[in-house]
């Protein structure tokens, strides 16, 4: 199997270089694209993954609903419809919420986050995915800071209530 490219991108996202996934991954220095889409149920829930104990990134931790590089010219929105078909088997109507910068000492990442409603059944990868449930925000509110949840999930979740409560004074 061959490697997979990814853009490197400055702070705008505009794309700098390309690089194996092997090189990025590993030097936080190196900005790279991902999407995230966060699936709402009618009740308000939002679908997390319990990210499988043989990934490189936050094995074994609950994430965001869907989450994935974009390919070298993939648009943001072709790259968030792949991800989310590949990784839960869903098709949906995507919303643009926002974008935001995540750095660990593993990465860092330019995210594009989307939204799209969802009840399921959802058709998961069980080599990439352990389980999937929705969480109600107070479940996910409670669950911070506790080493359950991803880094990646934190910050994004963090993000959207920034967002919300933002939208509450508009």
């Amino acid at each position: 199997m061959s490697e997979e490219y990814l853009e490197i991108v400055d702070i705008r996202g505009e794309v700098i270089g390309t690089a194996p996934r092997s090189e990025i991954h590993g030097n936080p220095s190196l900005m790279h694209r991902v999407v995230h889409v966060l699936v709402f149920n009618r009740n308000g829930g939002i679908l997390l993954q319990k990210r499988s104990m043989e990934k490189d990134v936050a094995p074994g931790r609950w994430d965001t609903s869907v989450g994935g590089h974009v390919d070298p010219k993939e648009s943001l929105a072709e790259a968030a419809l792949r991800e989310m078909a590949e990784e839960l088997g869903h098709e949906g109507e995507l919303q643009f919420l926002y974008s935001y910068t995540h750095s660990n000492p593993y990465e860092t990442e330019l995210v594009h986050t989307y939204r799209c409603a969802g009840e399921g059944p959802f058709r998961f990868d069980p080599v990439e995915i352990d389980e999937v449930r929705f969480w109600s925000m107070e479940e996910i509110k409670a669950a911070l800071g506790t080493g359950i949840l991803s880094d990646n999930f934190e910050h994004e979740i963090e993000t959207y209530l920034a967002r919300e409560s933002r939208k509450l004074f508009l």
